[in-house]
């Protein structure tokens, strides 16, 4: 018999450096909704967020600082959710920023 070095591939995954890597279209994004409740009151919704940070003394500094309710939402698919009263999308983007939570660039509002 014959024998052969036959060297068998193995799976190539085109994208693995990708994933380590900071480029466009990996990154998490943390989105700010604002959703239309009933005449012109209105509801702000946090969600995207890292997992290992508390949602509860987030939910609190925020609701200090803008003087305004909130709690945080369990979602089966969305994971948690902070929801705020009011149209706070702008406050909560510059908190997020100032508290070093997320980038700016990581940050997409929504509505209107």
């Amino acid at each position: 018999m014959v024998d052969l070095d036959v060297q068998i591939p193995s799976a190539f995954d085109p994208f693995a450096d990708a994933k380590d890597s900071d480029a466009p279209g990996t990154k998490e994004y943390v989105h700010i909704r604002v959703q239309q409740r009933n005449g012109k009151k209105c509801l702000t919704t946090v969600q995207g967020l890292k997992k290992e940070f508390s949602y509860d003394k987030i939910l609190k500094d925020l609701k200090k600082d803008f003087c305004c309710n909130g709690n945080v939402v369990q979602d089966k698919e969305l994971g948690k959710i902070i929801q705020l009263q009011g149209d706070q999308r702008k406050n909560v983007s510059q908190f997020l920023v100032q508290a070093g939570l997320v980038k700016k660039d990581q940050i997409k509002i929504h509505g209107f």
